[in-house]
């Protein structure tokens, strides 16, 4: 039976469980669980982290640890009994741990490994507070540790900043909100500022000195010299190196390290330096022989300076090598530091070129024990400490410290007989009383141990050394007395002996006879002589002498007159003694009565230093004085305790004053003082109202906390002396003293004058006071004395900053024990509220005001907790909420909305008092109880300023939801603002209810209720959906959903409205759909109901809903543009499908309505909009591809213009998607983007508002301003031809204007665009249809189809390597069939890309002769509406033996709904139209483009455009080789067959084109060789002579002895022996389809319609070189005319297998049957990419580089390598019989019809020069029939037909045909269906015709006729741009726009 459990409630996984039990619950190694129930060795419960799915597991697997329950029964919630710390490290790991996957998936390498590391230091961290082995201090360091560790994390990764109080998370519920604001500000402006730290520290770290010449031992001194004042900083600090330069005592690190302590902020300085001395131990001369002598001196070797400063800005731990410098002339050792940083280096030489002292410099900061935590293994392994010279900036009471420092300066000596100057050294030694010499009390300085004595520097030969060694004596402080330091000076000889003579002494006493120790400074010693024998142990003896020449008396000249001195420098750091005489006068005032007035006099003049040593003593001394003689002292005592009080203040000794607070509690023994302190106190104040100077009086008020304590403990001791004797006249002096402070108070006086400074300060100090008078008063007498106190103060205050000084002072009272006293804070607090009331109102002092109030509601909440009396404390609210609340809404509205101050730190008080305002309101609404809310709504005289009460704070409570009012990681704090924003807004609601409803309703109180509503509802921090499952429980836990909450009061308040509804109709649509829209189900319940009530209540209005759609619609669309990166919105927004769609309340609501249809219609509208608006949202965020964006961006713009007719809307969108293209560099789409708002603008000067970036302006100055953009755009896009029109239309406004200025520039403008049509070259665009199938796909894109624009010199490989990385989940389709339905309805992404080819709409210009190629490819590539694509296979039995016999092409013809290029790089498939070509057709066409592209190789070889003739080779090479070795050979086999001709009667007419195109080729051949011989250099004779001999075997091949007649006099003799030019002198042969309308024309009529792209030709060049064909092996190796491996005459390089070269590629364009060119060789291309094109292969003489020269070889200036251009795709025949009506042979009209009726295709005849770029093309050469070469010229029709039609005969000749043929017959099938685009103005006019292809909105109205070429420009200008009413009447047209554009 399954019981609850008590006890067992809380547990740890400690096994992994797999829960395979019935309702077993899986555990994992590391869970917690909450235990339920148990039954027998089970237990029953839930994962904390999944508390939704219950289950049960065995009991032995749990590890139960102690816990608290809250709430017990169904809720309970369990909270384990641990440490805070501890919980709260667990759960954060926890959380860490999925986020640190994330880090991974996300490529946020260096974060992961940061963030690894800190939780494996955490975990560690945790195990040691575990296992709680921790001392109390180290557990602190630890937690300490970890909490920093934690906090560092969650900011890292972005996760809440945790309120902490002693490392311990707080509960917000627990303390204030006040409280809780200043725990979380101080959390902030930790992480943003550390404090700077004010001490510093210098670690220096010896390593070796790098020297040449060493050999002997070394000493080096380092100190830290001020260069500004020239004297040392620090004690010295010594090390001891060995004779390779290396510390002797490595083991001993102390002897290597130092620690340059107490360094103030003003020390790091650059002219503060470390200068390092360097004193050799040896020989006198470094380079004596070393048997001279055995005696070691002393000796310089070289000195080095680095600068501090260099080490605050170099790597702290690098090492430095300083540079040693040495010291030429001794006579300036002293100073050679001095000159080194004087930059004097040129006289001292470096010691060698690499001698350098190698040492690790580091500066440290902080005090010295956070350093000891820090850098524990420094201090452990062993580390000197080097003292400052001095005191610190900060002395700490205790510091013991008895320090003498004796710097050795310099001697003058007398000769004694020698002929040179004497080797002095110096011997040192400390004696105590009884002569006896200290040991180990002579230090070099720190890190060696001090010695017996000191030997000095000897300096050679030198009467008048000067040695500036600094020595530290030690000496204990109660040996200082007597003990004396002696000086020995010795000669060192250089002789043999080596030895060192006596030859006098000086010594100096170190305290003298008073009491003082030797004064400071420098000192001239007397040096006595004496002999090498004389004994000094006698220290009594010499002691009796003179030691100093200051001393000497006045008779004693023998001294005075001898020249020998000695120069000392004596430094006293010493906490125990003093030099100082008056200090001592004062301390023995007992033994001197008649010097206490002169001691207390010079008091003031002693160094604060010397008082605080002997504190204690001097005020025993101050009140032993007054005790005695008070009416003699008294003034003067009191002027001196002030004096020291006074300095205590100071930084420097502040922290003597807990020595003072010691003194006085325990020392202090002056019971009668407390009278004289008063009444001098009292004789003060009294003079301040009369006295001229007030300096002395502030400094006693300034004193008077102290004084106060002082009189306090006074009559405390006296009290208990006497058993309370005079009780009541001590109160009534203080009464009466209190009375006096007032009156001086209650003086009005100016701010500048004195008495206003002094009350001042007496304001200052006065909280400081109110401590010790509660020791003697009761707390109601001393509220009494604040409150009269403070109240006797003038209320019309002139002085500001008097004001100011009453706030702190308030403040400091507010926080002080006395208001915390509840008896106390009811006198207080009506005062305090006072003076806050009127500073706020006032808006003055705001930062001080807020401190006082958050200190006012901390407290109140801390005694609500306490206990304290619940009356007491609901008062105190009363009393604030009733004086305060108001004026707080009024300050926090007014701080809002002031503009920010300039500066970092005047915004930072800004934004700070901003803050503490808000905590305090917050904590206050907190505390209100239903008493407080009813007595305030009661308190409001009138309906009018309750109105302004509710819309002052619900305007505040908005304020206080805005995203900035907090740091972004408050959310604890966000989270009790919105439990108090409710919980009051429950309160308030009732008021709105019973005071603003029926006939008292006001609008706008409840709009703005409503508002607040709604925008509480959406905030971030309460959409629980995008928080972790352990942050979204907790919140649930503590303030459950507050949005239901929120939510439910809206529907109630909604309810209570009535008839009022119709007053938020429509205005509160947008707002409800954004609640509607929080994917919250209970909350959504809620709503709709209101929605549908909005709905009915609009429909009983009005009839309709458009006010309701309107408005839907915007606020969807606005609600897209908020929020964006917000990863919530998606939820939102997919919500609203359900919403409006399958959600069964509203519908069902609808469908019972008599409004069903209407409103059905709408959520369909809505619906369809929210996808395309769905799509938008995700498509733009941040990190998405541009194409997705545009392509979006057009589906909703479209949806916009279309179907809501929404203008607004519809301009944003056009302004957005110019912007995508504008940013991607799409300069052509931008263009015709923005020309969509143009059209909807006119010529007129209606004015226009302000509206996006547009300024207040006129129609015609903003359409002015568009097509300057639109041109500088197509300019740019290099669509010149567009913006030339654009020109016009401008030139004609500006000229109906007379504005000749701008008429010149736009004239010159459009000039400009001519010469760059031109001028310069353009790349030809490469094109792709893309298939995305699947549901995954975005609405917009899925299961369409779509040609796009590739990118310049973009080819399919690359376009389908950039689609897989827009769509990264894509799978790539590996063949060209159109889908089934499995793969449309598959929950996948299909990608099916492959290569098309464009058919060009206006053929009238391409066929002219004479038109440049640079014009011409305007045409070619733009306003393209139709796309090809080709397809080969086998109908019917395959014969291995001659494949084309069964190869027919599949034609695939795209139509879209748009032409390209317009506003996008791609638009839709809107048609598709599917034909098949014969295999005679095929043929066909292959022959007519080879021909073609020879013809227009002579042709170009004659004019001698070529550079080489090597193309011309390899055409030639190929067509002969390919013949010879079977090429047509194969066409006569399949088609010439008796079989053949009987089986296809219907071909006749074909069999004989073939056969005549056959014979032309061997024409064109045998004229083509001719001119081949004429041009071929001497080395390529050879092959010439080959090519003839093969052409004759070619020509015996196919029965061709003489040409006949109609050959004859075909096309290839060319007139004057080269083709005529055009008018522009460029030879018409560069158009690449200019004149070839006519298959059979003279040869001047072919111009080069060739495209060497890259592939080609270069490959038949290859195939002629190498004869490296690689056949198929596949058996359906298509083109392969013959298995021989030479290249086919006919072919192109390419060959494929017939799955993956969709046929011969461009071969197969030609042909009438192929009704578009496709570029089937690319079909499988994008699917496999298998084998290279053979231009990888084969060096191309054609590459790229060559092609961008304008003169070179046909179209070879446009880099287009497409496989499937088919050269004469003219306009596309549609049925596949249109072979038949080939035209007859040329030789009937060899000069013909200069404009033929057929239109050529833009890329007619690419065949050779098209395959081998392409990417995809894979597969061997094709040793076949070129799938290159089946451009048919006689494609040239531009008639299409439909499918069925087959003419039964042949066409006419060419010349009988009409030009009206031209236009396609098929187009008004293709188009009738269709709804043109909103945009192309071109194509709504004209949907069928397009005589001249002008930009989509730049067209004129057609013509009945279309002309043949395009227009003249003046016949443009007066075209029309706009719409007009020509379009087809067929054509739906879209939904007009009403006018009022001109608004926008």
């Amino acid at each position: 039976m399954w019981i609850p459990t008590e006890h067992e409630k809380y547990g740890v996984v400690l096994a992994s469980f797999r829960g395979t039990v019935q309702h077993g619950l899986p555990l994992e190694i590391g869970d917690t669980v909450q235990i339920l129930e148990r039954c027998e060795g089970w237990y029953r419960g839930f994962i904390l982290k999944n508390p939704n799915f219950k289950g049960i597991f065995p009991t032995s697997y749990i590890h139960l640890k102690n816990a608290h329950v809250k709430n017990k029964g169904q809720f309970e919630t369990v909270i384990p009994v641990e440490d805070s710390v501890i919980t709260e490290m667990t759960s954060t790991l926890r959380d860490w741990g999925a986020m640190w996957k994330q880090l991974y998936v996300k490529n946020e390498g260096d974060l992961f490994h940061r963030l690894w590391h800190v939780m494996n230091e955490i975990l560690d961290l945790r195990r040691q507070v575990l296992v709680g082995h921790l001392t109390h201090d180290r557990m602190r360091d630890v937690k300490q540790h970890i909490t920093a560790r934690l906090d560092w994390g969650n900011e890292q990764l972005g996760l809440d900043l945790v309120p902490r109080r002693e490392f311990s998370m707080v509960d917000p519920d627990e303390i204030s909100v006040t409280e809780l604001y200043r725990l979380m500000e101080h959390r902030h402006r930790k992480k943003e500022t550390p404090a700077a730290a004010s001490t510093h520290h210098l670690f220096v770290h010896v390593k070796s000195l790098m020297s040449a010449n060493l050999g002997e031992e070394l000493e080096v001194f380092f100190h830290i010299y001020d260069g500004r004042e020239n004297r040392p900083l620090s004690e010295r600090f010594f090390v001891k190196l060995n004779k390779s330069g290396l510390p002797k005592s490595p083991e001993k690190t102390e002897r290597q390290c130092t620690l340059f302590v107490d360094l103030g902020s003003s020390d790091l300085r650059k002219d503060v330096y470390i200068v390092v001395h360097i004193i050799r131990i040896g020989r006198m001369g470094a380079g004596e022989k070393k048997n001279l002598c055995s005696v070691q001196y002393r000796r310089p070797f070289g000195c080095a300076v680095v600068s501090i400063a260099d080490l605050l800005t170099a790597d702290s731990k690098d090492d430095h090598l300083l540079k040693v410098y040495a010291c030429n002339t001794e006579s300036e050792w002293h100073q050679i530091h001095e000159n080194l940083i004087k930059k004097a280096n040129s006289r001292y030489n470096l010691s060698g070129s690499n001698t350098g002292l190698a040492v690790a410099l580091q500066l440290l900061h902080g005090d010295i024990e956070q350093l000891r935590r820090e850098y524990m293994v420094l201090f452990t392994r062993g580390v000197s400490i080097t003292r400052k010279l001095g005191f610190s900036d900060v002395i700490m009471p205790g510091e013991m410290r008895n320090d003498l420092y004796i710097t050795l300066e310099r001697g003058e000596f007398e000769k004694g007989g020698k002929s040179v100057a004497r080797n002095v050294e110096i011997t040192v030694y400390v004696l105590d009383i009884d002569g006896l010499i200290l040991k180990t009390h002579v230090a070099a300085g720190s890190g060696e141990p001090g010695g017996d004595e000191y030997h000095s520097l000897v300096l050679y030969h030198n009467n008048s050394p000067r040695w500036a060694e600094q020595i530290k004596l030690p000496i204990p402080v109660d040996m200082f007395r007597g003990s004396h330091v002696r000086f020995e000076f010795r000669h060192c000889s250089t002789k043999d002996k080596g030895e060192k003579k006596l030859f006098g002494y000086s010594f100096v006493p170190l305290m003298q006879e008073d009491g003082r120790t030797l004064p400071d400074g420098t000192h001239e010693l007397i040096i006595h002589k004496c002999e090498e024998n004389t004994n000094l142990a006698d220290c009594p003896r010499y002691l009796k002498l003179p030691f100093s020449k200051v001393n000497l008396p006045s008779n004693n000249q023998t001294l005075k007159g001898t020249k020998e001195s000695f120069w000392i420098t004596s430094f006293l750091c010493s906490t125990k003694l003093t030099q100082n005489g008056d200090m001592l006068d004062l301390l023995k005032w007992r033994a001197h009565p008649e010097r206490i007035n002169d001691s207390l006099s010079k008091l003031k003049e002693i160094d604060g230093s010397e008082i605080v040593k002997f504190l204690q003593d001097t005020l025993d001394t101050l009140f032993g004085i007054l005790d005695e003689s008070s009416q003699r002292y008294g003034l003067k005592v009191f002027d001196s305790l002030v004096h020291i009080i006074n300095l205590l203040q100071d930084s420097k000794f502040q922290h003597f004053k807990p020595v003072m607070d010691t003194y006085i509690e325990s020392h202090f023994a002056g019971a009668l003082s407390y009278r004289d302190l008063i009444k001098v106190l009292k004789w003060y104040v009294d003079r301040i109202v009369d006295a001229e100077h007030q300096d002395h009086i502030q400094q006693v008020l300034k004193a008077s906390e102290y004084i106060f304590k002082y009189i306090i403990q006074s009559r405390r001791l006296f009290s208990l002396a006497t058993g309370g004797q005079n009780e009541e006249e001590f109160r009534v002096c203080i009464h009466e003293l209190f009375m006096s402070i007032r009156f001086f108070l209650s003086q009005e006086n100016k701010s500048t004058s004195p008495v206003a400074q002094t009350q001042a300060v007496f304001l200052r100090t006065f909280p400081a006071v109110y401590g010790e008078l509660l020791k003697i008063f009761t707390v109601r007498e001393v509220a009494g004395f604040v409150r009269e106190t403070l109240g006797s103060l003038p209320t019309a205050v002139h002085a500001d900053c008097l004001e100011a000084v009453k706030l702190q002072c308030i403040a400091k009272t507010v926080e002080s024990q006395l208001y915390t006293n509840p008896e106390s804070r009811c006198i207080l607090l009506p005062v305090v509220l006072r003076v806050l009331q009127a500073h706020m109102q006032e808006q003055r002092d705001l930062v001080m005001c807020a401190r006082i109030l958050t200190s006012m509601l901390s407290l109140i909440k801390k005694e609500e907790e306490n206990g304290t009396a619940e009356p007491v404390v609901s008062e105190e609210v009363e009393l604030i909420v009733e004086s305060l609340l108001g004026v707080l809404l009024r300050t926090i509205l007014e701080i809002s909305n002031r503009p920010q101050p300039a500066g970092p730190t005047m915004r930072l008080q800004f934004q700070d008092v901003t803050g503490e305002f808000v905590a305090c309101l917050l904590a206050l609404l907190r505390q209100m109880s239903d008493r407080h809310y009813q007595q305030l709504l009661q308190a409001f005289s009138s309906k009018d300023n309750l109105r302004d009460f509710l819309l002052q704070i619900f305007t505040v409570f908005r304020i206080l939801i805005r995203p900035e009012m907090f740091s972004k990681d408050w959310t604890v704090m966000r989270l009790v603002t919105n439990n108090v924003i409710i919980t009051t807004v429950l309160y308030l609601s009732e008021a709105l209810r019973k005071n603003f409803l029926n006939d008292k309703f006001d609008y706008k109180v409840w709009d703005s209720y409503f508002y607040l509503s709604v925008i509480f509802i959406n905030q971030p921090c309460l959409q629980l959906e995008s928080f972790s499952p352990s942050k979204r429980k907790r919140i649930l836990e503590k303030y459950g959903d507050m949005r239901v909450m929120m939510g439910c009061e809206i529907f109630s308040m909604w309810q209570n409205l009535g008839e009022h509804k119709l007053n938020f109709i429509p205005a509160m649509i947008g707002p409800f759909l954004e609640v509607t829209l929080v994917p919250q189900p209970d909350l959504r319940n809620v709503m709709i109901p209101i929605f549908h009530d909005m709905m009915d209540w609009e429909q009983r209005r009005s009839g309709n809903f458009k006010q309701v759609e309107a408005k839907l619609i915007d606020k969807l669309d606005s609600l897209m543009s908020e929020g964006k990166g917000d990863e919530t919105y998606r939820e939102l927004f997919n919500s609203i499908i359900p919403l409006f769609g399958p959600y069964p309340s509203l519908l069902k609501k609808i469908e019972r309505e008599t409004w069903r249809e209407s409103g059905i219609s709408l959520i369909a509208t809505v619906t369809r909009l929210m996808e395309r608006l769905l799509d938008y949202r995700d498509c733009m965020k941040l990190g998405e591809v541009d194409g997705k964006k545009i392509g979006c961006t057009v589906s909703l713009l479209n949806f916009y213009k279309t179907e809501l007719n929404k203008e607004e809307m519809y301009i944003r969108y056009i302004h957005k998607l110019y912007d995508l293209h504008f940013k991607a560099q799409n300069y052509t789409e931008a263009s015709y983007t923005l020309l969509l708002y143009d059209e909807l603008l006119e010529w007129s000067e209606r004015p226009l508002r302000e509206f996006l970036n547009y300024p207040m302006q006129s129609e015609w100055q903003r359409k002015e301003y568009l097509h300057l953009t639109i041109v500088q755009n197509f300019d740019r896009g290099k669509c010149w031809e567009n913006g030339i029109i654009l020109c016009r239309e401008l030139a004609d406004q500006y000229e109906s204007y007379y504005d000749y200025r701008n008429l010149s520039k736009m004239r010159m403008m459009e000039a400009s665009l001519y010469d760059k049509i031109m001028d310069q070259q353009r790349l030809e665009p490469e094109f792709f249809r893309v298939g995305f199938y699947g549901k995954k796909f975005p609405f917009f894109l899925r299961n369409k189809e779509f040609v796009c624009r590739g990118h310049d010199y973009e080819r399919l490989e690359a376009f389908q390597q950039r689609m897989l990385n827009e769509f990264p989940h894509a799978i790539a389709m590996q063949h060209v069939n159109q889908p089934d339905q499995t793969i449309y309805q598959a929950d996948a992404q299909y990608l099916q890309i492959y290569a098309v080819t464009p058919i060009p709409e206006s053929q009238d210009v391409l066929q002219r002769d004479g038109v440049p190629d640079n014009i011409k490819s305007f045409y070619k590539f733009n306003h393209i509406w139709r796309f090809r694509y080709d397809r080969p296979f086998h109908k019917g039995t395959k014969d291995k033996e001659n494949e084309f016999k069964s190869l027919w092409v599949e034609r695939t013809t795209l139509t879209l709904v748009q032409s390209l290029p317009g506003i996008s790089r791609w638009f839709e498939v809107d048609k598709r139209e599917l034909v098949e070509v014969s295999p005679l057709e095929n043929a066909i066409e292959v022959i007519e483009n080879k021909n073609l592209q020879l013809r227009t190789l002579i042709t170009q070889c004659q004019s001698r455009q070529m550079q080489n003739i090597n193309p011309l080779t390899m055409c030639l090479n190929g067509v002969i080789d390919a013949a010879v070795n079977g090429g047509l050979a194969r066409y006569q086999e399949a088609f010439f067959v008796k079989d053949y001709v009987m089986n296809h009667p219907e071909d006749g007419e074909k069999i004989g084109r073939l056969r005549e195109l056959m014979f032309e080729q061997a024409h064109i051949l045998e004229y083509g060789l001719t001119v081949h011989e004429k041009f071929v250099p001497q080395d390529m004779r050879p092959l010439h002579k080959k090519l003839v001999d093969q052409f004759h075997l070619m020509k015996s091949s196919l029965g061709i002895q003489e040409f006949p007649a109609y050959v004859r006099a075909s096309p290839v003799h060319f007139t004057n022996g080269s083709p005529r030019t055009c008018r522009n002198s460029v030879p018409n042969i560069i158009s690449p389809d200019g004149g070839r309308g006519v298959a059979r024309r003279s040869l001047p009529s072919y111009p080069a319609v060739n495209r060497y792209s890259s592939s080609s030709l270069s490959s038949q060049a290859s195939n002629e070189v190498s004869n490296i064909t690689g056949q198929s092996e596949s058996s359906d190796e298509v083109f392969n005319m013959q298995p021989s491996p030479s290249t086919s005459s006919l072919s192109s390089n390419h060959s494929a297998s017939p799955n993956v070269t969709s046929s011969a590629p461009s071969s197969a364009r030609g042909s009438p049957q192929m009704a578009e060119k496709h570029k089937h060789s690319r079909e499988n291309a994008c699917l496999s990419p298998r084998d290279r094109p053979v231009s990888a292969i084969f060096p191309n003489p054609m590459d790229p580089a060559q092609r961008a020269a304008p003169h070179q070889i046909g179209d070879a200036t446009l880099p287009r390598s497409d496989p499937n251009l088919s050269a004469p795709d003219k306009a596309g025949s549609s049925a596949k019989n249109m072979r038949s009506q080939s035209p007859v042979s040329a030789s009937r009209s060899p000069q013909k019809t200069t404009v033929p009726p057929f239109t050529p295709s833009p890329t007619e005849c690419q065949s050779t020069s098209l395959v081998s770029n392409s990417p995809v093309l894979s597969g061997s050469y094709s040793s076949g029939i070129s799938s290159l070469s089946r451009c048919s010229v006689s494609e040239a029709s531009g008639t299409e037909l439909p499918a069925g039609d087959h003419p039964a005969h042949p066409l006419p000749p060419p010349s009988t045909l009409p030009n009206s043929v031209s236009s396609s017959s098929d187009e008004p099938i293709r188009r009738e269906n269709k709804t043109p685009p909103p945009y192309s103005v071109y194509e709504r006019n004209n949907p069928r015709s397009r005589p001249v292809p002008l930009p989509h909105s730049l067209s004129i109205p057609p013509q009945a006729d279309p002309p043949a070429l395009p227009p003249k420009p003046h016949q443009l200008r007066t075209g029309s741009m706009k719409l007009d009413g020509t379009s087809d009447p067929r054509v739906p047209r879209p939904r007009p726009l009403p006018r009022k554009v001109s608004q926008l």
